[in-house]
């Protein structure tokens, strides 16, 4: 087999390593450890075309008063795969809040 030739650009100067900087010059981050998110049991919302939600209670869907968009904001939301009569089945997850 034949070699490996190793081409260098002759007409490159060879790099020059600089020194790091000053440890004056560093700035030292403060890591803090995030607390962890503690989410209470799902349950399912449904959400139809004109933004409406439902929620399975007493054998029926009842109109539910806060939207999916609400809800992302403080609560895991994640979209399910399948739609029931042609609205958008969400798991929803609320945040628990550990006030001892």
């Amino acid at each position: 087999m034949a070699q490996k030739h190793r081409f260098r650009n002759k007409r490159q100067p060879p790099r020059v390593w600089t020194q790091p900087p000053a440890a004056a010059e560093k700035v030292a981050f403060v890591y803090e450890k995030k607390v962890p998110t503690v989410y209470g049991k799902p349950f399912i919302l449904l959400e139809d075309t004109s933004k409406n939600t439902f929620w399975f209670k007493g054998g029926r869907w009842v109109a539910h008063t806060q939207t999916i968009a609400e809800y992302r904001e403080n609560s895991q939301v994640k979209e399910l795969p399948q739609k029931v009569n042609g609205m958008t089945r969400y798991e929803v997850r609320s945040a628990v809040s550990n006030d001892d």
